[in-house]
């Protein structure tokens, strides 16, 4: 997929191309985004890559609408995985809305997006942890005793874009991790049956 920035200065509602970035972590919050219409990927960018994938969401739903009322930077990065339709509202006018609302509902609609502020921001931290010990991690939670060779070995009995999707990164970063970690002799075998001759080694790389 081929990612593209845009900015914001169009007429609304806008229909944009997948591969577009819809936000940028660390951006200011000055807009909300209503994704009428496509489906979404949150995670981190790093160097046109979504190297980590928090998830996707479908529309109609907002977008990062918790760092708008709370004045905060946006968390994640946000790319279009198909074609999109969006709405734009101003933040302060976004605030307004709901600072008209009578106060217990203005009350809870605040608490909800601190509260998923506070849980995105989580996410976000396990996240961070290096993508090779989150694979080691996932290996070892997966491992079972290999009859045949002896030692442990792990069955990918699901396609490796969903076992990537599980660790939150990239199908192409986890085949990449997988490289690397069978270059170190952490894994051995090429197949769906993946050996682990040294276990030790891929629970410190863990951190486990």
């Amino acid at each position: 997929m081929v990612v593209t920035a845009v900015s914001p200065s169009f007429e609304y509602p806008a229909a944009l191309e997948a591969g577009t970035v819809l936000l940028h972590r660390g951006d200011a919050s000055d807009q909300v985004l209503h994704l009428v219409q496509g489906k979404v990927v949150l995670g981190f960018l790093h160097e046109g890559e979504m190297l980590h994938q928090l998830g996707e969401v479908q529309g109609p739903c907002w977008l990062e609408a918790a760092a708008g009322l709370l004045g905060l930077p946006h968390v994640v990065d946000a790319v279009a995985l198909t074609p999109v339709q969006l709405q734009y509202v101003a933040a302060p006018e976004f605030l307004a809305q709901v600072q008209s609302m009578p106060g217990p509902s203005q009350t809870l609609v605040m608490d909800m997006a601190k509260q998923q502020r506070q849980q995105t921001e989580l996410a976000v931290s396990r996240l961070a942890k290096d993508a090779d010990a989150r694979c080691a991690e996932w290996l070892l939670r997966h491992a079972e005793p290999d009859a045949k060779a002896g030692g442990l070995a792990v069955t990918l009995r699901e396609r490796k874009r969903t076992i990537a999707a599980q660790l939150g990164i990239a199908p192409e970063t986890f085949s990449r991790v997988l490289r690397h970690l069978r270059d170190r002799q952490l894994i051995s075998g090429a197949g769906r049956v993946l050996g682990l001759p040294n276990p030790q080694a891929l629970r410190e790389l863990a951190g486990v």
